[in-house]
């Protein structure tokens, strides 16, 4: 299913852009090995806090954003609805150790197009991207963490 507005070709684009957002940068590092096994995906920036998230998906415009919750500065969460509110149009996978029942009806509401447990990394994440990138939503049925 795709939203309105996002363009389904989106995927079939020769690169992809990749914001990767977490303060630990072991995290950062396997990320970006693992989506850029993916053919003309690249992590284009990377950000360890939500203020640097803001900045750089500003001044890089990715076409996704894989953004961790809990960090110094500010939270996931509030950037990326900032994020969702200044550019609409980049789709947000929020990745975490712990996805609640409860906070995925918040990232519903707050303009984030996915969410994948950092547990489920391997199985979920490139799929939860190629998902938002043709306009999809992603997001687990029940709580695997």
């Amino acid at each position: 299913m795709t939203s309105a507005g996002s363009p389904p070709q989106r995927a079939a684009q020769a690169s992809v852009r990749i914001l990767v957002v977490d303060d630990h940068e072991v995290m950062r590092m396997g990320i970006r090995n693992l989506l850029e096994s993916k053919a003309g995906w690249h992590v284009s920036a990377e950000a360890s806090n939500g203020k640097e998230a803001i900045e750089k998906a500003r001044q890089e415009t990715p076409d996704v954003i894989i953004m961790d919750i809990t960090m110094p500065v500010m939270n996931g969460l509030d950037a990326a609805r900032q994020i969702a509110t200044q550019s609409p149009g980049i789709p947000i996978v929020m990745f975490s150790l712990h996805l609640s029942e409860d906070l995925i009806e918040h990232f519903k509401t707050d303009g984030i197009r996915a969410a994948v447990a950092k547990g489920d990394a391997a199985r979920d994440l490139v799929r939860a991207v190629e998902t938002v990138l043709t306009g999809g939503r992603f997001f687990p049925t029940r709580n695997r963490s």
